[in-house]
């Protein structure tokens, strides 16, 4: 394999900046991976997803391998010419949503079995399967090898199994990718929260080697507290000269305090989904358009900011539409929390490179008013 460039241009603390290169184009780093389930962008056209400032969005490998069906995007042009998005695109194994979503899965050595939640119909993912699916018919530029989720809590035995599993299933997942110039593919480290189990996921990932490290198992049930902890070490296990991905993360709060900590890549369904239920993501936090107080306020979300659903409506407006359960007001909010998202992103690597990372990290928690809490992709 070959791997991108990346080049880390400035450190504050464990907090870098710098850039991943791929053929597709360049991701500034932190980045953050707007979530495309099925082949879009919830409520947003790409134009409007790429005027954010996103260099990169998360395809969904479960999604698409069910509706249209993996073989039929490949047919169509691979996924980058189905949606219209030219820049990079990273593509999720398929696990989360497998143990997720599925009616009904069982996992063995060999795969995960599972019933889709469409019809019910059956279908086995292996590592070997998955990374047909990302790498040959969808093309993804970043694709992730194929491992276990445990949901927290877990006992030790069980944190322990399905690491040592999707550390095998890693081994399996680079066969199976082979050789490529022109895409890239991540390991994935498990451990849960437990310290011993994550070096021993991070030596094993290492020693079978990827192009990139994630850290997969948070988010998901242990709250913001426990994931900053596990962060305290996760990310300075894994090597430093590789980009660092945080999968299913996060709320704004917890994106900083793994920025602080090491991390370099991040991806959430929260932006859009917040927005299709009313809420804007602002730098005081965020807030709920259906509150009657914004019924005559005038001002918009953001006056400062390049995106239209940002700077051009009112929040009168956008209460109005959304208490009239309007489409539109959906699309505004989506528009607009990516590009908060975006925004935060650029801050945050303004903030490293001038060695101002601490004083940011403080005022930010400062105004959002809040720790953060779970999230998921």
């Amino acid at each position: 394999m070959t791997a991108f460039p990346f080049k880390v241009s400035a450190t504050d603390g464990k907090a870098r900046t710098g850039v991943l290169s791929t053929p597709r184009g360049d991701i500034r780093t932190p980045a953050f991976m707007p979530v495309g389930t099925a082949g879009t962008v919830k409520a947003l056209t790409v134009e409007q997803v790429a005027a954010t400032g996103a260099d990169i969005i998360l395809g969904n490998t479960y999604h698409l391998m069910l509706r249209p069906s993996a073989e039929r995007v490949r047919r169509l042009g691979g996924l980058h010419r189905f949606m219209r998005w030219e820049k990079p695109i990273l593509t999720d194994s398929g696990g989360f949503q497998v143990m997720s979503l599925s009616k009904i899965s069982k996992v063995t050595e060999e795969a995960v079995t599972f019933q889709s939640h469409l019809d019910g119909s059956r279908h086995a993912l292996s590592p070997e399967r998955s990374m047909e699916i990302q790498a040959d018919l969808l093309g993804s530029d970043i694709v992730m090898q194929l491992d276990e989720l445990v949901a927290l809590p877990a006992s030790d035995d069980r944190m322990a199994d399905a690491m040592r599993r999707s550390a095998r299933w890693g081994q399996r997942s680079k066969n199976a990718f082979g050789e490529r110039d022109a895409q890239n593919l991540f390991g994935i480290q498990q451990g849960g929260t437990s310290e011993v189990l994550r070096r021993e996921s991070a030596e094993r990932m290492i020693e079978t080697g990827f192009d990139g490290y994630a850290i997969g198992g948070l988010a998901v049930g242990e709250g913001h507290q426990a994931m900053c902890e596990v962060l305290d070490f996760a990310p300075g296990m894994l090597p430093v000269q590789r980009p660092r991905y945080l999968m299913g993360v996060g709320k704004p709060i917890d994106i900083v305090e793994a920025v602080y900590r090491g991390v370099d890549m991040f991806d959430c369904v929260l932006p859009t989904r917040s927005g299709r239920h009313g809420q804007a993501w602002t730098w005081d936090g965020p807030i709920n358009l259906k509150n009657a107080r914004f019924a005559e306020d005038e001002s918009p979300l953001d006056p400062q900011s390049d995106v239209p659903a940002s700077r051009d409506y009112s929040k009168a407006y956008l209460h109005h539409l959304v208490k009239s359960a309007e489409i539109l007001g959906q699309v505004l909010l989506s528009w607009h929390n990516l590009a908060f998202f975006q925004s935060l992103m650029s801050e945050l690597r303004s903030a490293i490179a001038e060695g101002r990372m601490e004083s940011f990290r403080r005022g930010f928690a400062a105004r959002q008013g809040a720790t953060g809490s779970d999230t998921s992709a």
